[in-house]
């Protein structure tokens, strides 16, 4: 029996392994693969500026965890607005939208056709510093001119660190159960002000903004816990029309829980204001079985680049987290993907000459028996896995 190729296993639908991906993307770029050739892995590529690209628990036959666009990578295209080459744990720098934006040049509408992702954070490689089977580092100095037109000269310091079940447990504030299979990782984000001038709310400042993309389902929720209160103490509890308002069906806020479908069907995305935020949120997938919690670095201040695609009223009044779902931009379109994502920004970067800040993004995917997951979910998302199913229907 001839041995199945990547591309026929895409035509039959047969799910991607760990190492199949690895594999496919070893013939276009670079991978460093930490983990070994069995148990929990992962696969960072430094020309995609050091991006985790996927992981899996099962590094020896199981599957990747991380969204990546075969199509793309294949081609050896260079797109125009972005390249969405996809990978769970990505470098961008915010803001996206407003009159500090680094995406749209002085003048110019706020839409799709004048959107350009910089090159520095889109197609320009990260230079690895040291790696070894556990970690890598990787850095990139550069400039970028806002929609003000003042000028940003940064160092950027990024550094994949596999995790354990323990420091799991440390991070999630819980004891990881015995049985569930699990792999882990932390991306440490450092960003510095390389210039001559402080980076001001009259200037502008940037942001490290942190997106994962994964594999979306019919099946899959994104549950997002937040801070109870009132609307005139702590805002709204989600921001809901950054592509148009979300349809109710597909967003539901319950007793200090957001639950938003990942199907990857309707160009959607939220996002959680710093007085609504807590460190976690994830994703449970019933149709594969997967329990995702992400666990990022929330240090308590409300100064976060507003990313709405407007010339804004108050540029720093943006959000900590965000989710999207990918689906086609119009009417017979096709979708960039598709995808979801959960994503998390650092605060604005208020940075003097010589300054830093530094962002943690943790990713962590659990499988295995169905009590175990429960008792996870509720650990860190709030919600057993029967409240997260029902949530939608």
């Amino acid at each position: 029996m001839l041995a199945l190729t990547a591309a026929s296993l895409l035509i039959a639908k047969v799910p991607m392994t760990f190492q199949d991906d690895v594999a496919f993307m070893k013939k276009h770029v670079g991978v460093h693969v930490l983990g070994g050739k069995t148990g929990p892995a992962v696969a960072v590529v430094p020309e995609y500026q050091c991006r985790v690209m996927t992981s899996a628990a099962d590094a020896a036959g199981g599957p990747g965890a991380g969204w990546i666009n075969y199509d793309l990578i294949r081609s050896g295209q260079i797109q125009k607005h972005i390249n969405v080459f996809g990978g769970e744990d990505r470098f961008w720098l915010g803001p996206e939208g407003g009159q500090f934006s680094i995406y749209f040049k002085n003048g110019e509408p706020f839409d799709l056709e004048h959107w350009q992702t910089p090159a520095l954070i889109d197609t320009e490689p990260f230079s690895v510093v040291k790696a070894s089977a556990s970690s890598i580092t990787c850095e990139r100095s550069g400039a970028l001119d806002n929609y003000m037109g003042n000028r940003f000269n940064f160092h950027i310091t990024r550094s994949v660190n596999l995790l354990d079940a323990a420091a799991a447990g440390r991070y999630l504030k819980t004891k990881v159960p015995g049985g569930l299979k699990m792999v882990g990782y932390e991306t440490k984000n450092v960003l510095k002000n390389t210039g001559s001038s402080s980076w001001t709310k009259d200037s502008g400042m940037l942001s490290i903004w942190i997106l994962g993309m994964f594999k979306p389902s019919p099946k899959t929720t994104i549950v997002i816990p937040y801070l109870e209160g009132s609307e005139a103490e702590r805002g709204l509890i989600a921001n809901d029309t950054y592509f148009g308002k979300v349809p109710s069906d597909r967003l539901k806020a319950d007793n200090g829980v957001l639950f938003f479908k990942g199907d990857g069907q309707k160009r959607t995305k939220i996002g959680v204001g710093p007085k609504r935020a807590v460190e976690r949120l994830g994703s449970w997938d019933a149709q594969a079985g997967m329990l995702t919690v992400v666990q990022y670095t929330l240090p308590g201040t409300e100064d976060y680049v507003n990313s709405m695609w407007e010339l804004q009223d108050n540029p720093f009044g943006g959000d900590v987290v965000n989710s999207y779902n990918d689906g086609p931009p119009a009417p017979g379109k096709k979708p960039m993907g598709p995808f979801y994502e959960l994503e998390t920004s650092s605060p604005a970067a208020a940075l003097t000459p010589g300054a830093a800040i530094t962002h943690h993004h943790r990713t962590f995917h659990f499988t295995g028996s169905r009590a175990s997951l429960d008792a996870l979910a509720k650990a860190t998302l709030g919600v057993g896995l029967d409240q997260i199913e029902k949530a939608l229907k």
